[in-house]
């Protein structure tokens, strides 16, 4: 797909008591050059919150380059957490966050930083998330939000919601997903050694009793999985190469992705024909084959129910507009 010119440009606003990870999570998606990707990458801006030098978890003080006035020039805003969800964050952050959100921006928030958004108002009759422990706060003292208690991030256009600190990650991506396309993001996936795509629609609290030396296992078999889309698998099949029964199979993988084999199976297709409609022009009926759907119709229907858009509409968004940001709603 064409990519954004210029460059969008990311604003990352920490606060005193900041958790490290959150925030080192974000600056470490979006701030490196990465040349390798040749394409023009994110202009990534750090930003306090409040004046001085920062006291972060840990007893950690860092000096930001940037203060909020970045927040009014910013393409995104990304929120990556908050000090404590019963305090008002001060008022001149979520003044600038009004602002942005005024003028088009894109806002999203990491775990506890949808606190942030609410004390804006800015999640008022929205879907929203936050960490699983903290979506009965939210939902009791914000009753104007519609929270979802067990997804790993809501997208509702301008607004991005994620769940528990790591899920920032997944909420990232489909950022980078959104702006340049499934290649770059699993590109950069590849790169920070993360899972290139995980449905948003996946429960925060997949149980993970995986018996010892199992994982390794189911690795191994979601690999080759992946290696082979274009052939004809079954649960018998997966389960024969897997060597676990078929009981056994589905049992494991439900607890450590929340979707069957099969449904697992089906999201990697269509993630690689997203891909190739990306990245190619081949047609349609080659890129169901590359992707391992059995026909047209199978690759129509699997694909629309992903992506709510027929593959043909797909590519002509991805591949035919000079302006991405025009496609995502923000």
């Amino acid at each position: 797909m064409p990519h954004p010119h210029p460059p969008p440009t990311i604003a990352i606003v920490a606060a005193h008591g900041q958790g490290l990870f959150e925030f080192g999570c974000a600056a470490g998606l979006f701030a490196p050059i990465r040349p390798e990707l040749d394409v023009p990458w994110y202009t990534t801006q750090l930003c306090a919150a409040e004046p001085g030098a920062l006291r972060m978890l840990g007893s950690t003080q860092v000096q930001l380059p940037h203060g909020l006035e970045a927040l009014d020039h910013a393409d995104t805003i990304i929120v990556p957490g908050w000090r404590d969800p019963g305090e008002r964050p001060p008022q001149p952050l979520l003044d600038a966050l009004l602002r942005a959100h005024r003028r088009g921006a894109r806002i999203a928030s990491i775990c506890s930083g949808a606190f942030v958004l609410a004390w804006a108002g800015l999640l008022d009759g929205r879907s929203a998330t936050t960490h699983w422990r903290l979506t009965e706060t939210l939902a009791r003292d914000f009753p104007a939000i519609t929270v979802r208690e067990d997804v790993l991030y809501v997208d509702t256009g301008s607004i991005i919601t994620s769940a528990g600190s790591a899920t920032g990650m997944d909420m990232m991506l489909h950022l980078v997903r959104k702006d340049y396309g499934a290649h770059v993001a699993n590109l950069v996936a590849e790169r920070l050694v993360l899972a290139p795509w995980r449905d948003a629609e996946r429960s925060q609290r997949v149980v993970r009793s995986i018996p010892n030396g199992e994982p390794t296992r189911l690795a191994r078999l979601m690999e080759w999985m992946r290696r082979n889309l274009r052939e004809d698998h079954s649960l018998r099949s997966l389960s024969g190469q897997a060597a676990l029964s078929q009981r056994t199979l589905q049992r494991q993988f439900l607890e450590a992705t929340g979707l069957s084999p099969i449904d697992w199976l089906i999201r990697e297709r269509v993630a690689f024909a997203r891909e190739l409609l990306e990245t190619t022009d081949r047609p349609l009926h080659w890129v169901a084959e590359q992707a391992g759907f059995g026909s047209q119709e199978s690759f129509r229907r699997h694909f629309r129910g992903q992506t709510e858009l027929s593959p043909t509409t797909y590519r002509e968004q991805h591949r035919g507009s000079t302006n991405a940001y025009a496609l995502t709603g923000c």
